[in-house]
């Protein structure tokens, strides 16, 4: 069992992994456009998929997959309980290990949330109060989910919707983006940042997102999502659907994030109500845009070399 450490544990798994380019864009994998994409084969960066969904033996899923191997593969999990206050599931973990072998990705990604509990799943991406006893909980399973892959996880921040009470819960309470901070030292992952979640809680539990973005460490961004969300008008909350186009508040705030920390590999999530290809194509263009804006405003801070230049030996 491993001992969580307040000190860095920089993973060590030894095989060099493949890693995305720092400018691509990618779209969710769904079923409805596989045919367009084998026939378009357009220029994105990746594709994601959840993983739950490619868990069986066969059929249909690992058909599309096999069809899209060009495609780099980003796997996305979403009900490993990571925060669960139960053992990680030894069968859970034997089938994305499964999964990762058959179809190798690039990157692999999970949620800071829990979904089960004495049993039963939920099938939902349940609330995390942000303890010191619940950084120790979530960085333990991450460590046995990488020693586990053999690889670096990255971990989404999630859309909150209520806030925690320290009284009630007899704990002090973590800001967030001190928790992940400190979730990257003690267990090495990496971080997915969803900007459409940063935005969304701000609004739901009063937190500055600009704020919230600057607390991020930028060496540790691996990959970015945007997604659309919906008004709640009865509750006052926004609700994070991945059922619409990324909002303007979201694409300025993906812009200054892009500005600060580079260009990042980016996913523009639609999860309902799934749109025609080229609306998602329409969305990845906009993206790449904001990543090619950065990529030059960086290369324009590159301080000049001044006096006679020196030519390299060969």
């Amino acid at each position: 069992m491993h001992e969580s450490s307040p000190t860095s544990r920089s993973p060590d798994f030894g095989t060099a992994l493949p890693s995305f380019d720092d400018m691509a864009t990618g779209i969710s994998l769904k079923a409805q456009h596989v045919r367009e994409l084998m026939s378009s084969r357009p220029a994105l960066g990746f594709l994601e998929i959840h993983a739950e969904n490619y868990m069986g033996a066969g059929g249909a899923p690992h058909a599309r997959l096999d069809a899209l191997q060009e495609y780099s593969l980003s796997i996305h999990g979403v009900g490993l309980s990571l925060a669960s206050d139960r053992p990680l599931e030894a069968a859970h973990l034997a089938r994305l290990r499964a999964l990762c072998e058959r179809h190798p990705p690039t990157s692999v990604s999970e949620h800071l949330a829990w979904a089960g509990h004495s049993g039963h799943f939920y099938n939902d991406l349940l609330p995390v109060p942000l303890t010191d006893a619940m950084l120790a909980r979530v960085s333990d399973n991450l460590m046995r989910l990488q020693d586990c892959l053999g690889r670096q996880v990255l971990i989404e921040n999630p859309a909150h919707y209520l806030r925690f009470d320290a009284q009630d819960l007899g704990a002090e309470l973590i800001p967030e983006t001190n928790f992940l901070t400190r979730l990257v030292e003690r267990s090495g992952c990496g971080l997915l940042i969803d900007v459409n979640n940063v935005f969304v809680s701000a609004h739901n539990i009063g937190v500055d997102p600009a704020a919230w973005l600057e607390s991020i460490p930028a060496a540790a961004v691996g990959e970015i999502h945007l997604a659309g969300h919906v008004v709640d008008e009865r509750e006052g909350l926004l609700i994070d659907n991945h059922g619409a186009p990324v909002c303007e508040a979201v694409w300025a705030l993906y812009a200054d994030f892009i500005q600060r920390v580079g260009p990042r590999p980016t996913l523009i999530e639609w999860d309902t109500q799934v749109p025609a290809l080229e609306v998602l194509l329409g969305q990845t263009a906009r993206a790449e845009q904001i990543l090619q804006s950065a990529l030059v405003q960086q290369g324009s801070r590159v301080p000049q070399t001044s006096g006679p230049q020196v030519e390299s030996p060969r």
